[in-house]
């Protein structure tokens, strides 16, 4: 790539000159951007008044408390510094001719470096990649346009599908900078293809030069998949939704905003976000899986299905898709292609024990426990931590009958992922079978703690409180049942009962007539007591 930017900048015949004298101040000096303390400030700012690296720093700010980011402007300020007298050493007046002077003090001096994945989200902030020397393609550019703003260098910011670099274009001199490859350059064609930009259309932001605050945007829409991974949704949420108001062409975030709506309910927007992604970026797999999620969760399974086999049809290498499929086929207890689908993505991923352990999902719901439990145990012999394998064993011993495998199986599940709801209510239901009731009575109350609001886990916990004759708990864990579910019949009935044993018969009365009336089996012989008793 540095052959072909070299032979770029000696075929230039008009070029852009600049005086890097030592005495001059830097060229964001006195702007307003440099003094804003919040982001929605810098929101407000004309754009010849923005500073970029201040605006990152605030975002740094907010990140972590730690941070001073005063202090990481003064480096800033001073790298740019150490390329001016560089370039006034060599003599260079010709803008673009600052390129290879940056990328030698940056990637070969310094030691700036690019990672593959970012898989930590602190790679993001501008901060981060100043102390560790490391970040990915829109952090490094972020740092490389921080830099351009202080030497008055004409470096926009440009996005495409999954990707953000950095181009220099002073009006005559144009060519791109990828700061992942230490500052090489490549052509337009080169990400057009690469990285499967849609065709150009009206209003469009891909492979276009960006504001500052459009690359903000950019940077906002990532700052919100990071507070995703830490597990704070509300900043998530606010990062996104700014996102999409700078950038609403951007299809990311928007497919990122409907994914964050999905995972907190709001299916309506979720899916209006998914649209419009894929409206812009129509090759875009991802999203259309994932908005077959939200067909999914709104029991739309046809529908759901057809965008599973569209994301598979544009990348048919999409495992996550494959599964998505296959979950979807079998609600739809369409088993068989469900199993297709799973096996068509061990093809791709032999050693993915999350299929295995899927596959073994709908052999259990096929009622083949046999075959089901094969599946698990291929999953466990890949991944012995698997919760969702160890559950599923759990389940079939279950209906075979074999209560100690069974809670084994739980006990190891819950080992992995202790606040798995599903396992401690089956955990406790094991030990319920078992006249255990002080034992189930302790996994309920551990279930409760995690899912508090699921009236059957009281029922189940009243049931086992009455079984051992404490009916004061018993209806206090059946009334908690009625009012998270007043139309249960049974926690009704059971009141009933409780009450009954406690002699607070016109109570007994009263809920076993609305056990009755809500379809409840009720014990004939009790209604006649209870009635003679509340007269």
């Amino acid at each position: 790539m540095k052959k072909v930017l070299l032979l770029i900048l000696c075929l230039a015949a008009l070029t852009s000159s600049v005086c890097f004298g030592r005495d001059e101040p830097l060229a964001n000096e006195g702007k307003a951007g440099l003094y804003a303390k919040s982001i929605e400030r810098v929101l407000r700012l004309r754009e010849d008044q923005v500073d970029l690296a201040t605006a990152a720093l605030i975002i740094s700010e907010k990140w972590s408390d730690l941070v001073y980011g005063r202090r990481y402007l003064s480096r800033l300020d001073d790298m740019a510094l150490e390329i001016r007298a560089r370039l006034e050493k060599k003599k260079i007046r010709d803008k673009y001719r600052a390129i290879p002077i940056i990328n030698e003090y940056l990637f070969d001096e310094l030691g700036f470096r690019a990672i593959s994945e970012a898989s930590d989200p602190n790679d993001l902030f501008l901060h981060s990649v100043l102390d560790r020397k490391r970040g990915y393609c829109l952090s490094l550019s972020v740092l490389y346009l921080s830099l351009g703003e202080r030497l008055d260098l004409p470096l926009y910011g440009v996005v495409v599908p999954g990707h953000f670099f950095v181009k220099y274009d002073d009006g005559q001199v144009q060519f791109n900078i990828e700061t992942t490859s230490k500052g090489g350059t490549a052509s337009d064609e080169h990400y057009i293809t690469k990285f499967n930009v849609p065709e150009d259309e009206q209003g469009s932001i891909y492979m276009k030069v960006l504001s500052k605050i459009q690359t903000l945007g950019c940077f906002l829409n990532n700052l919100g998949n990071s507070y995703c991974d830490i597990g704070d949704p509300d900043s998530a949420l606010l990062a996104l939704e700014r996102a999409v108001e700078i950038n609403p062409s951007l299809s990311e975030s928007r497919a990122n905003l409907g994914n964050l709506y999905l995972k907190k309910g709001r299916i309506e927007d979720a899916l209006y976000e998914y649209r419009t992604a894929l409206q812009i970026n129509p090759n875009d797999a991802k999203t259309y899986s994932n908005l077959g999620n939200a067909y999914t969760k709104r029991g739309w399974l046809n529908e759901a299905i057809a965008q599973y086999i569209y994301a598979l049809k544009l990348d048919p290498k999409f495992n996550q898709a494959y599964k998505n499929l296959a979950s979807a086929y079998c609600q739809a207890k369409m088993y068989g292609q469900a199993i297709i689908q799973l096996q068509e993505a061990l093809v791709l991923e032999p050693k993915d024990a999350s299929l295995y352990s899927q596959l073994g999902d709908v052999y259990e719901q096929m009622g083949n426990y046999d075959e089901a439990i094969f599946q698990y145990k291929k999953a466990l012999q890949i991944k012995h931590n698997l919760s969702e394998a160890h559950y599923g064993l759990a389940v079939c011993y279950n209906k075979l009958g074999k209560v100690n495998e069974e809670i084994r199986a739980y006990k190891k599940a819950l080992a992995v992922k202790p606040d798995m709801v599903a396992a401690l209510v089956g955990l406790g239901n094991a030990y319920f079978g078992k006249k255990k009731y002080d034992a189930a009575i302790e996994q309920y109350k551990k279930a409760i703690r995690t899912a508090g609001d699921d009236g059957t886990i009281f029922y189940n916990l009243g049931a086992a409180y009455s079984n051992k004759d404490d009916y004061k708990q018993a209806v206090a864990a059946y009334l908690k049942a009625v009012e998270l579910e007043p139309e249960m019949g049974d926690a009704h009935n059971g009141l009933a009962f409780a009450f009954y044993k406690l002699k607070k018969y016109d109570l007994a009365a009263r809920h076993i007539k609305v056990a009755e009336q809500l379809g409840s089996e009720i014990d004939k012989q009790l209604l006649t007591v209870i009635k003679k008793k509340s007269r």
